[in-house]
C-alpha cells in the first residue's frame, strides 16, 4: 500500500523526469517542434479542406472495415471536428517524439545532425500531403511514432521484441502504410549490428529479435482486427485493395516483386518529391556521394574484404531495401499508392546522414564531410520547406476559385425559373474547363502531391462535393441525387444537349428535375 508520504505531487514528477531527460532529447523534440510549426503554419491557422475534408467536418473514424481498428480511439481525444491548429498541434508533438527516439536509435549526439533528422522528418512533402488530410492527421503520426517505437524497444531491451509487436500491432491498426518505416529501421539496425563488435551467435540473435517483432506484431496486428470485424459483424472492405490481405498468393509472386522494384525506383528518380529542383538534386547527390566514400573508408579500415558475411549483407540490403520500403504492393498490388503511403522515403536521406554522422566523423576527412553532411542537409530541409508552402498556397487558392465558382452556380439554380426548395437536382461533379482556363502554376512542383496538387483548379470532383461545399461554407442545404439516380438523365439526349455551365442552358429543368451540366460540352 501506498503511503501519503511515498506519493509524489506532479511538480515532484516533473522535476524527478527532468533529470533523466538526456539534452539531445531536448534538441530532438523542440527542433522538430518549430521546424514543424514554422513549415506547416499556413494550414493549420486556415480551415482550407481539399475535396475528402469536404465531407469530414465531422467523422468518427471508424475505419475497421480498412483494417484501421484502432483509428478511432487515435483520432478520438482531438474529438472527432476537423480542428487543424489543434490536430496540427498534436501532430507534430507525436513528430517530435519520433525525432527523439530516432535520436536514440542513431545514438546521435551533435546537435546539428540531429535538427537535420528532425528537420528532415517534419518537412518531407509526404506530411504536407497528410497535412491536406488534417482530420486523420494525429492518429496517423501517432501510428507513426508508435512504428519507429517498436523498432526501438527491440535495440533496447533484451525482450524488447514483446514491447515492440505490441507497439507494432496498434501502430498498422492507425494506419498501416508505416509499417515500411518499422522495416527499414530494422534493416539499418541490423547492419549496424553486423558491423559492431561481438560474435556472430549474438549478432543472429540480435536481428531474429527484429524477426521476432515483425511477425508477433503482424499476427497480432490481424487477430485484433479479425476479432473485431467479428464483434462487430463487419467484413474488409475493398478499397485500396485491403480485403486483399486475406488472400495473398504465390502465383504472380515474380511480377509482384517486379513491380516493387519499378515502382521504386520510378517514384526515387521521376516521383518529383524526393528531390524536384537542382538544389534538392545535388543535395541528395552529396549525402549518396558521403555515404559512399564513409562506407569505403570503413571497407578498407576494417579489412572487411577479408569477410564473406560483409558481401552478403550488402547484397541483401541492396536487393531488400526497394521491397521493404514497397512492402504494401506485395499485400494490395493494385493499391492506389498516393504520396500519404511514401513518408518511408524520407528515411533514406535521414539514413544517410545517420551513417556519415557516426561513421565518417572518425576519418581523416571527418572535418570536409561533417561540413559537406551540414550543407546538404540544410539544402534539403529548406527546399522540401519551399515545396510544402507552395503546395499550401495552391490549396488556398483552389478553395478560393471553388467557393468563387460555386457562389455563381448556387445563383444561378435558385434564379431557374421553375426552382423550389428541395427540388431534386442532377449534377455530375466534373467541372469543365472549355469555359474556365487553368490558372495554376504550380504543376511542376505540387504534381505528385495528392489532396494538395494542382491537377485541378477547384476542389469538386462529385455531386457529393457541391453539396457539401454549398451546406457548409455558404449555407444552402440543397437536394442532390445520387450517381445511381442520375446515370439515365446522364445520357438522356437532353442532358448532352444542354450547354456546360455558365451557358445558357447549363441548368435546365427535365422531367421535374433540376440538371446542372458542369462538364465540358465535347463529352
Amino acid at each position: 500500500m501506498v503511503t501519503q508520504r511515498e506519493m509524489r505531487t506532479p511538480a515532484e514528477m516533473v522535476a524527478g523526469l527532468k533529470r533523466h531527460i538526456k539534452p539531445e532529447w531536448k534538441v530532438a523534440f523542440f527542433s522538430t517542434l518549430l521546424l514543424g510549426l514554422l513549415t506547416h503554419m499556413p494550414i493549420m491557422l486556415s480551415d482550407i479542406p481539399n475535396h475528402d475534408g469536404l465531407g469530414s467536418m465531422y467523422f468518427d473514424q471508424n475505419m475497421i472495415t480498412s483494417g484501421r481498428w484502432f483509428l478511432m480511439v487515435a483520432c478520438g481525444f482531438s474529438s472527432f471536428y476537423t480542428l487543424p491548429w489543434l490536430i496540427g498541434l498534436i501532430g507534430l508533438f507525436w513528430l517530435a517524439c519520433t525525432s527523439v527516439v530516432l535520436t536514440e536509435i542513431f545514438k546521435l549526439k551533435d546537435t546539428l545532425v540531429i535538427t537535420l533528422v528532425g528537420g528532415l522528418l517534419v518537412t518531407f512533402p509526404a506530411l504536407a500531403s497528410t497535412f491536406a488530410y488534417v482530420f486523420t492527421l494525429d492518429g496517423y503520426m501517432l501510428a507513426l511514432f508508435l512504428a519507429v517505437l517498436a523498432v526501438y524497444f527491440v535495440g533496447r531491451f533484451r525482450y524488447g521484441f514483446a514491447a515492440g509487436a505490441v507497439c507494432l500491432a496498434f501502430s498498422m491498426g492507425i494506419y498501416q502504410a508505416y509499417l515500411p518505416f518499422a522495416i527499414l529501421l530494422s534493416l539499418y539496425s541490423i547492419v549496424m549490428l553486423a558491423t559492431e563488435e561481438g560474435t556472430v551467435k549474438e549478432k543472429i540473435q540480435g536481428a531474429l529479435y527484429y524477426l521476432y517483432m515483425g511477425g508477433i506484431g503482424s499476427v497480432l496486428y490481424y487477430v485484433i482486427l479479425r476479432v473485431l470485424l467479428l464483434l462487430q459483424g463487419k467484413e474488409l472492405a475493398s478499397y485500396q485493395g485491403i480485403s486483399g490481405m486475406e488472400n495473398v498468393a504465390s502465383e504472380g509472386l515474380l511480377a509482384s516483386l517486379i513491380h516493387m522494384y519499378r515502382d521504386f525506383f520510378s517514384f526515387t528518380v521521376k516521383g518529383n518529391v524526393l528531390f524536384h529542383n537542382p538544389f534538392s538534386l545535388a543535395a541528395l547527390v552529396i549525402l549518396v556521394v558521403l555515404t559512399m566514400v564513409t562506407a569505403a573508408q570503413m571497407f578498407f579500415s576494417r579489412k572487411w574484404w577479408k569477410k564473406p558475411l560483409f558481401f552478403v549483407i550488402i547484397g541483401l540490403l541492396i536487393a531488400g531495401c526497394p521491397l521493404a520500403t514497397n512492402v504494401i504492393l506485395l499485400i494490395s498490388p493494385n493499391v492506389t499508392y498516393h504520396l500519404l503511403m511514401r513518408y518511408q522515403w524520407i528515411l533514406y536521406p535521414i539514413l544517410m546522414i545517420a551513417f556519415v554522422s557516426h561513421y565518417g566523423s572518425c576519418q581523416r576527412t571527418g572535418v570536409l564531410i561533417s561540413w559537406a553532411l551540414s550543407l546538404a542537409g540544410i539544402v534539403m530541409v529548406f527546399c522540401y520547406l519551399v515545396t510544402d508552402n507552395i503546395a499550401y498556397s495552391n490549396l488556398e487558392k483552389r478553395y478560393e476559385k471553388t467557393y468563387a465558382y460555386c457562389i455563381r452556380l448556387l445563383d444561378r439554380i435558385e434564379q431557374t425559373e421553375g426552382y423550389y426548395q428541395d427540388i431534386p437536382i442532377a449534377i455530375v461533379g466534373v467541372v469543365g474547363y472549355d469555359q474556365f482556363p487553368l490558372t495554376d502554376i504550380t504543376q511542376d512542383v505540387t504534381s505528385g502531391m495528392i489532396g494538395i496538387s494542382g491537377e485541378q483548379d477547384v476542389l469538386l470532383y462529385t455531386g457529393a462535393n457541391y453539396q457539401e461545399f454549398m451546406k457548409n461554407y455558404l449555407g444552402a442545404t440543397l437536394n442532390f441525387l445520387s450517381p445511381e439516380e442520375t446515370s439515365d438523365i446522364y445520357y438522356s439526349e437532353e442532358y448532352i444537349a444542354m450547354e456546360s455551365f455558365p451557358g445558357a442552358t447549363s441548368v435546365q429543368i427535365i422531367d421535374g428535375i433540376l440538371c446542372v451540366k458542369t462538364e465540358n460540352t465535347g463529352r
